[in-house]
């Protein structure tokens, strides 16, 4: 271990240099070449005793008499770690180097240890398993957490292997991991690791190092090539003041984890100019937004203030989740233009994504992108003009315009001629994730655009037919139910989405009583009184046949196994007269996790691509 003690003694001596060159909040700095129980007033842990044969023991072992199974831990030192100071003040920079083993006692072993940075000092309840004591199934991206796992049990399809490192945010799903065999390291083999993670809050680069520590090597390891780098900026995912520390869990299968030496180094510094920021900002997305086979038209901040007036609240069309939309005069010619709200936490994610997704386009039933802007911190976008604006206004407002029978089967069959072509008229799958009324525009005659496509991901057709996330994206009513399951995207729920926007533009309204509009239509239709669910500004005037078979097509792009909703091509089927309604079960059944396929549906699933759901974005409501 030379080499190695070395390397930290060298490490110490630079941070001392550099917390004394700087201005900064105050360096968290401390060295443990080994525990005692002299050591355990530095430290908070949910298990008593912790630090055994001069090692933290993150879960505790059978030793004590202790089922080992399924068991969480969590070890943090007693002072926390200021990351940031003020919007314009510091950030912090950090070293975090530390040796662990860890033991299976059963073969295979499982879970694994994860380095935790978070707001709550607390061992989450149920959190044993592949939760790695980090969150559990309740807390899963909701919690301020970032952790760097180690893991030993492929418990996720998201997982390489059962042995890897990974990035996670507020959540156990890998935003980067990489496999270890190639590596020359098996985090199950009971032999000694040496870890180094180290954060660099200017370049916001987390970067990840893991060797053995084999006896008879030096232990140096090659802290000039990272195992694993990942561009992050902690400011944004954590709080300013944080604890630091390890977390680590068992399954059915047990090992025992602990931590053997541990030293922690942390230094502030100044952010960068922030109009050296700007620019370096703007030029990056300019360059990403050119490389574009059909890049839309990029306009000058000033045209676009010119044209709004200086963004004149008289010409304010609309509020939403993302910002402004503003009536414009461009060019002798009518627009809207959508005004980002700065400082948002994905604002740049969503107007990149939007750009980029529906600028290769090209529908009458999507709003059309004219162009953009990213300049002196504005992010605009520059749309076609819809006369009559947004559907929501016209179901859930009142509005001198009562939409007809006819004009609302009308824009229920142009979104479903919009998701059809996103999910199969594509070169590359698009899953719009954000399908509600207020992203449905409505042109001079009432034809439906689906437009927002902030939260948008493309996918290739002939891969796979979901798109993996961190953070449960979508608005809250419109998110299908296994979405918080499974923190993926797919076509099944985006049909699920356009579902509940059917009911609603057959209703006009939202239901007041507490469980959501699927339940009270299928209250309704289950006692057969379809009738009593249309919306009442119609004053009786629709087609009962024609009302029933749109009802009962909601319900079923509703239906809580996504393995029975039907797929886009079906719905237009039935829509336009080509196929029957589909048959839906006169009582909601019950959403159970994992779903089953009917044999039915497997057959049929088998015979076409891109239907499949497999079992990942802040549930961010827009």
């Amino acid at each position: 271990m030379l080499g190695f003690m070395s390397f930290l003694r060298v490490l110490k001596l630079l941070i001392i240099l550099i917390c004394i060159s700087i201005v900064h909040v105050g360096c968290l700095d401390f060295s443990y070449p080994s525990f005692s129980n002299e050591n355990a007033s530095d430290f908070i842990s949910s298990n008593f005793p912790f630090i055994i044969k001069n090692a933290i023991q993150v879960t505790p072992d059978n030793a004590r008499e202790i089922d080992m199974r399924r068991r969480s831990g969590r070890v943090l030192y007693n002072q926390k770690l200021k990351l940031w100071d003020g919007p314009r003040g510091t950030k912090a920079s950090f070293y975090s180097t530390f040796v662990f083993n860890i033991n299976p006692w059963t073969s295979p072993g499982g879970e694994g240890l994860a380095f935790i940075i978070t707001e709550d000092s607390s061992l989450p309840n149920n959190s044993a398993g592949q939760w790695l004591g980090v969150v559990n199934s309740t807390t899963v991206n909701l919690l301020n957490i970032v952790a760097i796992e180690f893991d030993t049990k492929k418990s996720d399809s998201e997982d390489i292997d059962d042995n890897h490192v990974g990035v996670n945010i507020k959540s156990i799903y890998s935003i980067k991991q990489e496999p270890l065999i190639g590596h020359g390291v098996n985090l199950s083999s009971g032999e000694d690791i040496t870890a180094s993670i180290q954060y660099d809050a200017k370049s916001e680069k987390i970067s990840v190092f893991v060797f053995s520590t084999r006896t008879g090597e030096t232990g140096e390891g090659n802290f000039d090539n990272p195992l694993l780098n990942v561009h992050l900026d902690l400011s944004t995912q954590l709080p300013a003041d944080v604890w630091v520390g390890f977390s680590a869990s068992t399954g059915e299968n047990t090992e025992l984890n602990v931590v053997k030496s541990w030293n922690f180094s942390s230094f502030e510094i100044r952010r960068r100019n922030r109009k050296k920021q700007m620019e370096e900002d703007e030029l990056e997305i300019e360059q990403e937004i050119q490389s574009l086979s059909t890049a839309p038209q990029k306009f000058r901040l000033q045209e676009l203030k010119d044209a709004t007036r200086d963004f004149n609240v008289a010409y304010k069309l609309g509020k939403g989740g993302f910002g402004m939309v503003y009536k414009g005069i461009l060019n002798n010619r009518e627009v809207a233009v959508k005004r980002i709200l700065k400082n948002t936490r994905h604002g740049k994610q969503d107007f990149l994504a939007e750009v980029t997704t529906i600028s290769n386009l090209h529908h009458r039933n999507l709003v059309k992108l004219f162009g953009w802007c990213y300049e002196s911190n504005e992010l605009l976008l520059v749309y076609e003009f819809m006369p009559n604006g947004s559907l929501d206004k016209f179901i859930f407002r009142e509005a001198d315009t009562i939409l007809s029978w006819e004009r609302r089967h009308g824009i229920i069959c142009g979104v479903a001629r919009a998701l059809d072509y996103l999910h199969n008229g594509c070169e590359r799958r698009v899953l719009h994730r954000d399908v509600k009324p207020s992203n449905i525009m409505l042109d001079s005659e009432f034809n439906a655009r689906l437009g927002d496509f902030g939260l948008a991901r493309t996918i290739q057709v002939n891969e796979k037919a979901h798109y993996s996330t961190k953070e449960i994206a979508g608005t809250p009513g419109y998110m299908a139910p296994e979405s918080f399951h499974t923190r993926k995207a797919t076509v099944e729920t985006d049909v699920y989405a356009f579902g509940v926007l059917i009911l609603e533009v057959v209703c006009g309204r939202k239901p007041e009583n507490e469980h959501g509009i699927v339940d009270w239509v299928w209250e309704n239709y289950g006692m057969e009184r379809i009738g009593d669910v249309v919306d009442v500004r119609l004053n009786g005037d629709f087609k009962k046949g024609e009302t029933e078979c749109i009802v009962m097509l909601g319900l079923a792009c509703c239906h809580p196994n996504p393995y029975e909703r039907p797929l886009m091509r079906t719905v237009l089927q039935v829509l336009t007269g080509e196929a029957a309604a589909p048959v839906v079960p006169k009582e909601k059944p019950a959403f159970m996790w994992p779903a089953t396929l009917s044999p039915i549906r497997q057959e049929f699933a088998a015979s076409i691509s891109g239907g499949e759901l497999t079992t990942t974005l802040d549930l961010s409501g827009r």
